[in-house]
């Protein structure tokens, strides 16, 4: 039997990157919701950019006539959930699900930022 070369692989980061129709309108919800930071930015005008909060790291992509599907697009593990939540609702977000305690071992919620992108959010309880 040939080995799985996937078997000795150590994988690193992934990022999540959602299209936006505005992507400074989407870095500054982002920013001001989850204090995430721009770290890069991409093209004149801007068209790719990079947001980092701690471990954190989403990547937004410019697309003009960007329509978001339907299902949970990132899952983001917080510190405190009730404290996103509250954010979410404070910067008039889009709640899809909300917060409660899942059977599965977090407290989470969904919401939609300003594109309609789907972000699960949980807590590890």
């Amino acid at each position: 039997m040939t080995p799985d070369p996937s078997s000795s692989l150590r994988l690193g980061r992934i990022a999540a990157t959602l299209g936006v129709s505005d992507i400074q309108r989407a870095s500054a919800v982002y920013q001001a919701v989850f204090g995430f930071e721009k770290v890069f930015e991409n093209g004149n005008p801007t068209g790719f950019m990079i947001l980092q909060k701690d471990d954190a790291e989403l990547h937004l992509s410019l697309q003009k006539t960007y329509k978001p599907p339907a299902f949970n697009q990132a899952h983001m593990l917080v510190s405190n959930a009730d404290a996103a939540y509250k954010a979410c609702e404070a910067h008039g977000l889009r709640i899809i699900r909300r917060l409660e305690d899942k059977d599965y071992g977090l407290r989470a919620f969904v919401f939609a930022d300003p594109d309609g992108n789907r972000i699960d959010v949980g807590q590890i309880v």
